[in-house]
C-alpha cells in the first residue's frame, strides 16, 4: 500500500508534468476562443478561386451512376488544384456529378458534366485564423483531431482533479 508521502509525490509529479504538456493546448484553445468570440476580426478575408478542367470521361461515363470512379476523380482534383480537406459529398446523377471538400479554413464544391468531363469548382480559403477556429471546434477535421481534442480534455480533467487533491488533501 502506498503511503501518504509517496501518494502526495505522485500527485505533484502527475500534476506538474501534465500541466507542462497541456499548457500549449490550453494556450491554443484560449487564443482561438477569443477569435471565435470576435468573428468580425476575420470577416471578408476569404480567398475564392474558380477552378476549371476536365476529368477522364471513362471515370464518369455509362448509364450506371454507381460506377463513377470517385477515388480517381478525387485524386485528380487534389493533385491538379491542390485541394485540401476531405471529401464530404459526392453525388452522381444522370447528367452531372456534384462534390464537396471541407477542411479547417477551407471549402471547395463543384459540378462535373458527365457528357463532356468538364468541371467547375469554387475553392474558398478563409485563412489561418479561420483554420485555427475550425480546429478549436473540431469542424471538418476528421477523427484524428477529434481524438486529440478528447485526449487534451481528459488531461485537463486530470490536472484539475490533481490540483483539487493538492489543495484539499495535501495540506
Amino acid at each position: 500500500m502506498m503511503g501518504k508521502k509517496s501518494f502526495c509525490g505522485w500527485i505533484r509529479w502527475i500534476h506538474l508534468y501534465l500541466s507542462m504538456f497541456s499548457f500549449a493546448a490550453l494556450l491554443f484553445f484560449a487564443l482561438t476562443g477569443i477569435t471565435l468570440n470576435h468573428p468580425s476580426w476575420t470577416e471578408n478575408r476569404q480567398k475564392v478561386e474558380m477552378l476549371e478542367g476536365n476529368v477522364d470521361l471513362s471515370w464518369i461515363a455509362g448509364t450506371d451512376t454507381s460506377l463513377a470512379e470517385k477515388s480517381a476523380i478525387v485524386d485528380h482534383l487534389k493533385k491538379e488544384h491542390n485541394i485540401r480537406g476531405r471529401l464530404t459529398e459526392f453525388r452522381v446523377s444522370e447528367s452531372e456529378c456534384s462534390l464537396a471538400f471541407d477542411g479547417p479554413g477551407f471549402t471547395a464544391y463543384g459540378m462535373i458534366d458527365r457528357t463532356s468531363g468538364s468541371y467547375e469548382l469554387v475553392a474558398t480559403s478563409a485563412g489561418i485564423i479561420a483554420a485555427m477556429n475550425d480546429l478549436h471546434k473540431g469542424s471538418y477535421t476528421g477523427s484524428g483531431w477529434n481524438t486529440a481534442i478528447d485526449i487534451i480534455a481528459a488531461i485537463l480533467i486530470v490536472i484539475s482533479l490533481t490540483g483539487f487533491i493538492m489543495i484539499f488533501y495535501m495540506t
